[in-house]
């Protein structure tokens, strides 16, 4: 059966590639910013692959952002399967001597409200579908500690709170999980990573190896297709992180 699912944040990176790995017989509705010629480029390849993709822009820092997406997507479906809350980032490193308030909110927006608000207003849609379900991407930065990317690993940590708050209050009708992806070689490195902190983190993983987007749609792809998965967080970082 065809499913509704909306991926924000999906014009590159780990976004992108969960379109496409979930593309096949279902509508996508492909979220982005202010990338649109890559988001373009990720709708023509979910309909290669033999499904339909709806672009959707909006700025999910801001309330009126998650609204008008919300809206869109309600105006082309009346039923969503899949919400992936993808959409997010670094903005920038600071250390914690130097914390500006004004980032420390534009992070939590990115990261945390956005995620919590588009959830809240996909719930209508979400109970019509067809074993619905959440997935929030979270990040190792919220299991280890990131020195100068604290602020983001602590928005992270309150959407891996979030995640397991709302799998019980939304079952037994919405599923809600969360991925914790590692280092995963995407645009989200650009500008706040150098290529020796890169190369830092592979020579630190036990697998001697950084991961690509396809590591973290497969997880995607496997707790849509699994209906006995709750309130979990799958962590997929090639043991960078192990419990």
């Amino acid at each position: 059966m065809s499913k509704s699912i909306l991926i924000t944040g999906a014009s590159t990176g780990i976004g992108a590639e969960t379109a496409r790995r979930l593309a096949e017989e279902n509508k996508i509705f492909v979220h982005y910013n202010s990338s649109r010629e890559p988001a373009e480029k990720v709708a023509a390849d979910v309909r290669e692959k033999g499904g339909q993709a709806d672009l959707v822009q909006a700025d999910l820092s801001k309330e009126d952002g998650c609204r008008a997406l919300v809206q869109a997507v309600s105006e082309s479906t009346d039923k969503l399967d899949v919400l992936v809350n993808n959409a997010g980032g670094l903005i920038k490193r600071q250390g914690v001597r130097e914390y500006e308030w004004r980032l420390m909110e534009d992070i939590f927006a990115l990261n945390t409200f956005s995620a919590m608000m588009v959830t809240s207003l996909c719930i209508p849609l979400l109970e019509k579908g067809e074993d619905p379900c959440i997935i929030n991407i979270s990040s190792v930065a919220m299991r280890h500690g990131a020195p100068t990317a604290t602020i983001y690993g602590a928005s992270k940590s309150a959407l891996d709170s979030f995640t397991r708050g709302i799998a019980k209050e939304l079952a037994p009708g919405i599923r809600v999980n969360a991925v914790a992806p590692g280092v995963i070689i995407t645009p989200f490195h650009d500008n706040v990573s150098t290529a020796e902190q890169i190369e830092a983190w592979r020579e630190g993983n036990p697998l001697k190896k950084n991961g690509d987007p396809a590591h973290i749609a497969k997880a995607i792809k496997f707790i849509v297709n699994n209906d006995f998965i709750n309130g979990e967080t799958l962590d997929i970082n090639g043991g960078l992180f192990m419990r």
